[in-house]
């Protein structure tokens, strides 16, 4: 199974660094920054699957809480290998990723919840002196972006 997953990531992120990077986002947009980071190499594969690349990239602005490898990897890989192969439930999953707004760590902070682009909303909180979204920890925030932030989250967030 995982070697399975394995090849599926690559195969979704070889497109990224084929052609001499021309699929690849230019910029300091959200989209750039996810394609740019290796720790983020799950999330831009279904980003690319589930065809938000563009919206990434747009103007925004967006707040995006981005799941790691390591948060990905937490989703056994048969459950992980079907949400990629079924881009209308990855872009329900990806989309409750995402906040509309520019919404910084200290603004986070002073949330309880926050409605998501999907329509569904995320429950905020502290639990020792750490911010949580629903049961992910953010583990770095405040990366900044030109179409909005990016907070950096240790679980992939289910709807």
């Amino acid at each position: 199974m995982k070697k399975m997953l394995l090849c599926t990531t690559l195969l979704f992120t070889g497109v990224a660094f084929a052609g001499g990077g021309s699929s690849m986002p230019m910029g300091n947009t959200i989209a750039a920054i996810v394609s740019n980071d290796p720790n983020f190499s799950t999330l831009l594969a279904a980003v690319k699957a589930a065809g938000l690349v563009e919206t990434l990239s747009s103007p925004g602005p967006f707040t995006v809480f981005a799941p790691t490898n390591a948060a990905f990897a937490k989703i056994p890989a048969a459950d992980l290998n079907a949400l990629l192969n079924d881009p209308a439930a990855l872009k329900a999953v990806l989309l409750y990723h995402v906040v509309a707004g520019k919404v910084t760590a200290s603004q986070v902070m002073g949330m309880s919840s926050g409605t998501t682009v999907n329509g569904a909303d995320v429950k905020v909180s502290m639990m020792g002196g750490k911010v949580m979204i629903n049961n992910a920890t953010v583990t770095k925030a405040d990366i900044m972006a030109s179409n909005g932030v990016i907070h950096v989250i240790d679980t992939v967030l289910m709807p």
